[in-house]
Parts: structure tokens; sequence; C-alpha cells
């Protein structure tokens, strides 16, 4: 059994801002493998699955992520090398793509409520979304909604985190990031 997470803020207020990277691709993963819902209140956030697919949006907000997490993870007995966390990250240029399991937080609320409910060895889907000019604008910055440019990129870039996501469920994390690590995400032209 697998269990992937997406990382954001529920409302509709968030909905395409930065912190919510990973709410947005885990849609288009519930979509393309045609997950259905399998919530209950106990998980504290919408459930979806499809065979051995778990698919978590938690709906406790960012900082309090690892709750949901724990509560969906301990009922279906999932393997924390079994759990990929999809997140916004401050460190990464726009557009970048990077996995990895473990590591520090980075400062990032959501990991730092997961790390401290069910540890650190998951895997993670790393997607960057730039920092702001100075440190104390950061909060500002994530719940600020994609730029113009940005929006038209997002599509294909939701579209490679998540197929990268399914690969990470089949294969080796050295091989699915040596094939969809980017640094930066230009737009394609037909």
């Amino acid at each position: 059994m697998w269990l992937i997470v997406g990382l954001g803020n529920p409302g509709s207020e968030y909905e395409t801002t930065r912190h919510n990277i990973g709410f947005l691709t885990l849609d288009n993963l519930v979509e393309r493998t045609g997950a259905v819902r399998a919530s209950s209140s106990s998980f504290h956030g919408e459930l979806y699955k499809r065979e051995k697919l778990l698919f978590l949006k938690p709906a406790t907000y960012m900082n309090r992520s690892g709750i949901s997490v724990q509560a969906v993870k301990e009922f279906y007995k999932v393997e924390l090398e079994n759990i990929i966390v999809i997140h916004d990250d401050l460190d990464l240029l726009f557009g970048a793509l990077r996995f990895k399991r473990g590591g520090g937080n980075g400062g990032h609320n959501g990991l730092k409520s997961i790390d401290a409910l069910i540890g650190k060895e998951y895997l993670r889907v790393r997607m960057g979304i730039g920092k702001p000019l100075y440190k104390s604008q950061t909060a500002d910055y994530v719940l600020s909604p994609f730029a113009k440019q940005e929006m038209e990129l997002l599509p294909q870039w939701i579209d490679r985190a998540a197929e990268a996501t399914l690969e990470l469920t089949r294969h080796r994390l050295d091989y699915v990031s040596s094939r969809y690590s980017v640094k930066r995400l230009e737009l394609k032209t037909s």
C-alpha cells in the first residue's frame, strides 16, 4: 500500500496559491488514476483510493498536516518508506522538480508537522516555487497566487510531477530522480 500526500490549505481562497501546489498535483493524480473517495472524518482530510494507492489532501491546514497523515498511515498500516509527500519548496526555482528521501524540513511547516508525528524517512516530491526578495515576505509569498506566466506553466509542471510520483511507486528513487528532475521548467511550444 502506498500513501501519496499533497500538501496545501483547504478553502477556495488558497486554491491557486504557491503553498497549494501539492493539492493541485494530488487532484491531477486522483483524476489520472480514477481514484474514488474513501474519506472518513477520522482522517482529517480528503482521502481517495485506487487499488494499492491512497491519495490524501489533509484538511488540517498546513501546520497540522501530520495529524491527517498519521491517521491514514496508522489505519491502513502504511510503511514509512511507502509514503510520498508532494510539497512546495522555497529553496528551488519556480518550476523545479526534485526528489529525496528524508532530510530536513527547510522551515516548511507541513513537513515539520509530518516529521514530528511519523518520522522523516518518507519520500518527497519537491516542487520549486522560488522565494521572495526578503525573508520577512515569506508568509505572504507562499500564500499568494501564481503569476500569469507561471499559470501558463502549471499544467505541464503538475503533469510531470504527477507522472513522476506514480513512477516512485514502481521504481527506485535514483531512477525517478534521474529521469524527472528539472532545475526550472520552460514553456513547451508545439
